[in-house]
C-alpha cells in the first residue's frame, strides 16, 4: 500500500489523517548551496511538504547521453535534504511542466522535430518519454515513500485539460510510472474549469485543481467533477511572473492569506505556488505567445512567501499565522533576512568586441539560405549570420518569416537597426556605403515558448533575407557558445564610447561572501557572469533592474564580473547593492 492514500474526503499518511500543506520550491531555480536554507524556512512557515517540477530538457539535453544529475540538477540530493528537514515531497515530472521555463521543460532535440505531435499518444513522443523515464525513475526509486523516502505523490502531465484531449496519452503516462515501480499516489492537475477537469483527468488518478482566488467556487467545481475524495488545490497562485517591458506583478499579502484561510477552513489540502520562486539563471527563462511573443524576465521572485534571495516576505508571516490556525507550526522563531554584501562598486576596465571574436567561438555553416539556430545546434543564446551586400545605396532588407527572437543588424560593423518578433518586425531600411559591404545579423534567443501550440518554435533567422527584392546568398551561419569565457581576449577598455556588442570585465574584493544584487545603471542589454556563474539576462527595458547574486557564487578576496553588453554603453561601472529592484509594481 502506498504511504499516502485517499479517503472519501481527505488523505491518510501511513494510515493516519494527513493534510498536505505544501509549497512550490524548484531546486533548479535555487543555488544548491542554498537548498538546505530554503527547506528549513519552508518547515518553519508550517509546511509539511514541498513540491517541485522536474525539467526534462536540462536533465536530458542529449537524447543519446546520460541523465544529468549533478549541481543544480542533483535532484536525489535535494530529496535527501527535504527528508532530513522532515518534509514530504510532491514530484511533478511532466513530461511537460510549463513553469515559465524554456520550452516548458520539453527538450529542444524533441520539439525541433516538426513531425512529432507533442503531448499526445504519438509513439514518437511517448517513446522519447519512456526512454527518459527509464533513466530518471531508477535514480529516484530510493527516494520514493515505498522505499522509505520523502516522495509521497507523483503528478501525471501538467494542466493537460488546457491543451489536449488524448486520454490514451494520459493513461500511457500513468502506466509508465506504475510499470517502472512508482507505487505512490498519482494525481492530475488542472485549472478549476469543468472542461479542463473533464479532459485533463484520468480514472483512478486523483484530480486536483489550480486557482488563486474564488476559493469556494473553485472547490465546488472540483467536488462536482469528483463527488468523493480529497479536495486539493495543487497550485494556489499567490503571485505571478513578469515579462520584459511589463510591470512587476504583486499580490496583497492579506488578500492571499485570506484565501489561504478559506482553503484550509474548507478542509482542503494546498500547494502554495510559489513558496519560493528563485531565479531563471542563465538562459533558462521561458516565454509566452498570445498574439505576440513575450519573454519572461530573469527573476522568478513571483512575489512569493520567500523572496528571490530567500528572505521572508510579507506573505511568509501572514501565511504562518494562517497555517497555525489549522495545523502545528514549529515552536521556533521565524527566520530573519540573510546578510547582504555592502555596497560595492565594480570598474569594468577591460573589454573585447564580440563580432570579431565570433570566428574563434565556433566554425560557421555555409548556406545560401540562413539556417535556424536549431539547425546550428545552438539551443540557447546567440547566433551570428554574415554575408556580403551586392550594391550601395538606401535599400530595404526584408526578413522572410521574421526573426526568432531579436536581431541586431550591422553593416561593415556599424549598427543599423533592430528587429523583434515581439513587434512582428520583418523589414529594415538600411544605408549601404559600398558594394560588397559586410552584413552581420546577431540573433538572440530570448527564451522558448513554455505554453501552448508554439512550443518548439524555431530561433535565429527563419527564412531568406532579401536585398531590394533579391534574396541574399552566401551566408556564414555561426553559433556563439558562451560556456567558456576564459578564452575571451580582454584588453584595456580605453575611453571611447562603445556602440557595438562586446564583453566587459572587472574585478572586486569581498571580505565575507553574502547575497547581493547587481545593478547596471547606464548599461542597456546583455548577460552577466560572476566568477563564471551565469546570472542571466539584463535589459533596461525593465521591469527588472537588478540581478540576484547568490552568496555561494562569491568568494573571499578577488572576484570577477563579466558583462556581454549588446548595444554598447558609456558606463564603465556596475554596482553590487543590498536591495533588489524588480520594477514598478502592479497589484492584482
Amino acid at each position: 500500500m502506498p504511504a499516502l492514500t485517499t479517503t472519501s474526503d481527505g488523505f491518510l499518511l501511513h494510515g493516519e489523517p494527513f493534510r498536505i500543506i505544501s509549497g512550490a520550491l524548484h531546486y533548479f531555480r535555487v543555488h544548491p548551496g542554498l537548498w538546505s536554507d530554503r527547506l528549513r524556512k519552508a518547515r518553519l512557515m508550517g509546511l509539511n511538504t514541498v513540491e517541485t517540477y522536474i525539467p526534462w530538457n536540462h536533465h536530458q539535453p542529449d537524447p543519446e547521453g546520460p541523465l544529468v544529475l549533478d549541481g543544480f540538477l542533483d535532484l536525489p540530493r535535494f530529496l535527501r535534504l527535504a527528508q532530513d528537514e522532515g518534509l514530504r515531497v510532491l514530484l511533478r515530472p511532466g513530461p511537460f511542466i510549463c513553469a515559465e521555463w524554456d520550452g516548458g521543460g520539453l527538450p529542444d532535440w524533441l520539439t525541433s522535430d516538426p513531425d512529432i505531435r507533442l503531448r499526445t499518444s504519438d509513439p514518437r513522443f511517448t517513446g522519447a518519454v519512456d526512454r527518459y523515464l527509464d533513466l530518471l525513475l531508477p535514480a529516484l526509486g530510493p527516494h520514493m515513500a515505498a522505499a522509505g523516502g520523502p516522495v509521497v505523490a507523483v503528478q501525471v502531465e501538467n494542466e493537460y485539460g488546457a491543451y489536449g484531449d488524448d486520454s490514451a496519452y494520459l493513461k500511457h503516462l500513468a502506466d509508465a510510472f506504475r510499470s517502472r515501480g512508482v507505487e505512490e499516489l498519482l494525481f492530475t492537475c488542472d485549472q478549476a474549469d469543468p472542461g479542463h477537469l473533464a479532459t485533463g483527468s484520468l480514472p483512478g488518478v486523483l484530480t486536483t485543481g489550480t486557482f488563486g482566488s474564488r476559493v469556494e467556487q473553485s472547490l465546488g467545481r472540483l467536488r462536482e467533477h469528483r463527488p468523493e475524495g480529497p479536495l486539493f488545490c495543487a497550485e494556489f497562485w499567490i503571485g505571478w511572473f513578469d515579462h520584459w517591458g511589463g510591470p512587476h506583478h504583486v499580490r496583497d499579502a492579506a488578500d492571499a492569506a485570506a484565501d489561504l484561510d478559506r482553503l484550509l477552513s474548507a478542509g482542503a489540502s494546498v500547494n502554495i505556488y510559489m513558496f519560493h520562486g528563485g531565479t531563471n539563471f542563465g538562459f533558462a527563462n521561458g516565454a509566452n505567445h498570445k498574439h505576440a511573443y513575450t519573454p519572461t524576465v530573469t527573476s522568478y521572485d513571483y512575489d512569493a512567501a520567500l523572496t528571490e534571495c530567500g528572505d521572508p516576505g510579507p506573505k511568509y508571516h501572514a501565511f504562518r499565522e494562517v497555517i497555525a490556525r489549522h495545523a502545528d507550526v514549529p515552536d521556533e522563531p521565524a527566520p530573519v533576512p540573510s546578510p547582504k554584501l555592502p555596497l560595492t562598486s565594480v570598474e569594468l576596465s577591460e573589454r573585447s568586441d564580440l563580432l570579431p571574436l565570433a570566428g574563434s567561438l565556433a566554425a560557421p555553416v555555409h548556406a545560401d539560405v540562413p539556417v535556424t539556430m536549431d539547425e546550428l545546434g545552438q539551443r540557447t543564446g546567440y547566433a551570428l549570420y554574415r554575408t556580403a551586400l551586392p550594391a550601395a545605396g538606401e535599400v530595404l532588407l526584408h526578413f522572410a518569416r521574421g526573426v526568432g527572437d531579436r536581431a541586431q543588424v550591422f553593416v561593415d560593423g556599424a549598427p543599423v537597426g533592430v528587429l523583434e518578433s515581439e513587434r512582428h518586425d520583418e523589414s529594415l531600411p538600411v544605408r549601404v556605403p559600398r558594394p560588397g559591404a559586410t552584413l552581420e545579423v546577431l540573433v538572440e534567443n530570448m527564451g522558448g515558448v513554455n505554453y501552448g501550440p508554439r512550443i518548439g518554435a524555431p530561433k535565429g533567422l527563419l527564412g531568406p533575407v532579401s536585398f531590394s527584392g533579391t534574396d541574399l546568398t552566401g551566408w556564414d551561419c555561426r553559433p556563439l557558445p558562451l560556456d567558456d569565457l576564459d578564452t575571451v581576449p580582454f584588453a584595456p577598455a580605453g575611453e571611447a564610447a562603445i556602440t557595438v556588442p562586446g564583453f566587459h570585465r572587472g574585478t572586486f574584493d569581498v571580505t565575507i561572501p553574502a547575497d547581493a544584487f547587481l545593478s547596471l545603471p547606464g548599461w542597456s542589454k546583455g548577460q552577466a557572469w560572476v566568477n563564471g556563474f551565469h546570472l542571466g539576462r539584463y535589459w533596461n527595458r525593465g521591469p527588472q533592474r537588478t540581478l540576484y547574486v547568490p552568496a555561494p557564487v562569491l568568494r573571499p578576496g578577488s572576484n570577477e564580473l563579466v558583462l556581454l553588453e549588446l548595444h554598447g554603453s558609456t558606463a564603465t561601472r556596475a554596482l553590487l547593492t543590498d536591495t533588489p529592484d524588480l520594477g514598478p509594481e502592479n497589484t492584482w
